[in-house]
């Protein structure tokens, strides 16, 4: 009987410690529990980020171990990737945006246009995508599909009222990224120097590769079976994201 007992203790043992390897070294799930990254991403989207694209850090691991102080198997971000990091103010609490700026990378806004290097960068407008959520509220915008240099395309979205039209010219520092949300006025991100700011290298924690599954939270919580004919997205299920 004992010896049964520690046969099921040691496979559960052993199980755990594949599952963290895997978590900690391939993909982890991760929930998208705001609208900041709207169109593209739902409240409610639930998604595979990837662990080995650029690299492993501390963040890489539960609980950020201090394992060591540097990123290792390291590889640069491209402009556009949506990427998973660890704020800067408190090293714990996790954030999707997009990546818009690399070291030395000046970024801007002007007349309600983003700059890089002081170079507008271009966008057309599209006209499929008049509203988004922000919050518990529908926000009217103005969407675009934009274009880093590095030709990656998204499309993000600009309040009707009230949008950001001028900021700061943010210098990024050597070894850190600037990010931004899709639904720029509707999230916190690297322009908030004072909460989320440049990120350093060792925060980033992965890439975001794919929706596996989604739920509309408005329309019923995914333990109530009895509502997932409302509440399910299943044309969100296993999408590729861009």
């Amino acid at each position: 009987m004992i010896n049964k007992i520690l046969d099921n203790i040691k496979t559960l043992m052993i199980a755990l410690i594949i599952a963290i390897l895997i978590r900690s070294l391939l993909f982890q799930p991760f929930y998208i529990p705001s609208s900041s990254m709207e169109p593209t991403l739902l409240v409610g989207d639930r998604i595979f980020v990837s662990k080995y694209t650029y690299g492993y850090s501390k963040h890489s691991f539960p609980f950020s171990p201090p394992i060591f102080n540097k990123r290792i198997f390291s590889s640069v971000p491209n402009y556009g990737d949506l990427i998973v990091f660890k704020t800067p103010t408190d090293n714990r609490t996790d954030f999707i945006k997009r990546l818009i700026g690399l070291p030395g990378d000046q970024i801007q806004f002007l007349n309600g246009e983003l700059f890089i290097n002081n170079k507008k960068i271009l966008r057309e407008e599209l006209q499929n995508i008049t509203n988004v959520m922000c919050g518990n509220e529908f926000l009217e915008v103005n969407a675009y599909r934009e274009q880093l240099p590095n030709k990656k395309n998204y499309n993000a979205v600009y309040n009707k009222i009230g949008s950001m039209t001028n900021s700061d010219s943010y210098l990024v520092p050597e070894n850190h990224y600037f990010f931004l949300g899709d639904n720029r006025d509707c999230s916190r991100d690297s322009r908030f120097l004072s909460s989320v700011g440049y990120v350093h290298e060792n925060n980033l924690v992965g890439k975001a590769q794919m929706v596996f599954f989604s739920n509309n939270t408005k329309k019923g919580s995914v333990l109530k079976f009895w509502n997932w004919g409302r509440s399910i997205r299943s044309d969100r299920f296993f999408k590729k994201i861009k």
